[in-house]
């Protein structure tokens, strides 16, 4: 993602005694729900505590949409297929500000409630551990997007033509009914029917497209595990540009016409920085690839949609390096709490650096000196990467400036090579899976044979501006 134009506000937060620390209680925070028939209505996230279920695994989404532009009425059924991970007689889905009007468990009809962002479901019998299940949600209304604690809007956004749909961190509730924090990851198939006109855009592979009746319904397809938030539907009326790149990859591109003339050169270098980013960190992770440039001028930030970033307008060229190295970074290796967001925007941030020095740009060693520079009362250093403090706080500029000074301090202490051997075995290691700051500092060790806990300490954990490199 990149920092929305809103910035939160900051204030400096403690210093954690040591990495592991900081991490064990991390992960401590988000541990699995108590023992019990009854699924957690949250993952355990500290800084997005509703966010998530606990009880069950969603394996496959299977989304039916209807979306029409004039009235904005979403008319929706959403299939999940899940596994519970203990005996369940009650289970939550998020799900915010839409009408249920029917939901099943194995074709059985379920009695559900409403608790604020969450669907309480009933099943008619418990579900053991170990089961497989398919739960079917009917729904519609008008989707709305939610208020992030910095004050952007994240979700179903409503434009002049469709919707721009973004969900980081917490904005997948507004438009499906998911097991919403990224640390529930799963394969999806979008149905999504509009206006004939208009183009719906989701993650993956196109599967096909029929017009009919005035409408024309698209069908997508994402095999690879995603978390909820980077699933989209993006719709409009867009430019659609489409080719194989020579290592297969399916590339849909869908500009809205008023961005055109802006966004055409530097789509043009998606198939180089592809290419660029593959062999830094390894293979791409998947099958397509793409952008989605809307016209959105409220928005203020584009995202790393998984396999098809959603820009708010004309990207410049280190967005679309930046979007696309979350592709790696954060979309096949995911986090597991938000506190890590570091390692999704400090890396993309880092990647930005790494390609205008390999570019004939100024070096990354200059990008860091600059940013040095500032006097300790900047923002830059007013609250550590590593443990931002809240929700508020993790788009803030300290997690993506100084979340790549990290990185940079990193390479210095190792050299290039081994630097790049790390970026390179976490990015492959993880793919499709998740990561913590603790394992990221393990392998560093590992790659290096060096102890690196201090300088993590001072980069990520430690408050204020850290002492002369």
């Amino acid at each position: 993602m990149t920092p929305p134009r809103r910035q939160p506000a900051r204030r400096r937060t403690a210093a954690l005694a040591t990495v592991p620390v900081a991490v064990a209680a991390l992960l401590g925070a988000a541990g699995p729900a108590a023992p019990g028939t009854t699924g957690a209505a949250g993952a355990g996230d500290p800084y997005f505590p509703l966010s998530g279920n606990g009880g069950y695994h969603v394996r496959h989404y299977g989304l039916t949409l209807r979306y029409d532009t004039s009235s904005r009425r979403l008319d929706a059924t959403a299939v999940l297929t899940a596994r519970a991970t203990q005996r369940l007689t009650r289970f939550d889905l998020d799900l915010k500000g839409l009408k249920v009007t029917s939901v099943t468990v194995d074709r059985a009809t379920a009695a559900f409630r409403r608790d604020g962002q969450e669907l309480v479901i009933t099943p008619r019998h418990a579900l053991r551990p170990g089961r497989g299940f398919r739960v079917a949600v009917a729904y519609h209304g008008n989707p709305e997007p939610v208020t992030d604690p910095d004050g952007s809007a994240d979700g179903w956004i409503p434009t002049d033509d469709g919707a721009f749909v973004a969900g980081e961190p917490q904005g997948a509730m507004t438009w499906f009914p998911a097991d919403g924090h990224p640390k529930d990851k799963a394969s999806y198939d979008f149905t999504i029917t509009v206006p004939k006109g208009r183009t719906a855009v989701a993650n993956g592979v196109l599967l096909g497209q029929h017009t009919a009746h005035g409408t024309t319904t698209f069908r997508w397809r994402e095999t690879r595990p995603m978390a909820a938030y980077l699933a989209t539907a993006t719709i409009g009326k867009f430019r659609v540009e489409r080719y194989t790149t020579r290592d297969g990859i399916q590339v849909y591109n869908a500009v809205d016409a008023r961005e055109a003339r802006a966004a055409a050169p530097v789509l043009r270098e998606l198939p180089s920085v592809l290419d660029w980013e593959s062999t830094l960190f390894g293979p791409y992770p998947f099958r397509a690839a793409g952008s989605i440039v809307d016209h959105a001028p409220d928005v203020g930030y584009a995202l790393e949609t998984q396999t098809r970033p959603v820009y708010d307008s004309a990207p410049d060229l280190p967005t679309l390096v930046h979007e696309n190295a979350h592709q790696w970074f954060g979309d096949s290796v995911s986090l597991t709490t938000w506190k890590d967001i570091w390692l999704n925007e400090g890396f993309a941030t880092y990647a930005e650096w790494l390609y205008t020095e390999q570019h004939g740009g100024r070096s990354a060693q200059r990008a860091f000196d600059a940013l040095y520079a500032r006097p300790a009362s900047d923002g830059l250093w007013a609250y550590p990467p590593g443990d931002p403090g809240s929700g508020a706080r993790i788009f803030g500029t300290p997690v993506y400036a100084r979340g790549a000074m990290a990185l940079h301090e990193l390479r210095r202490a190792v050299g290039d090579r081994d630097f790049l051997r790390v970026l390179r075995a976490w990015a492959t290691g993880h793919r499709g899976g998740h990561g913590t700051t603790a394992q990221f500092v393990r392998l560093a060790e590992r790659t290096s044979g060096k102890q690196l806990e201090g300088l993590f300490r001072t980069w990520l954990y430690a408050p204020g501006k850290p002492d002369s490199p």
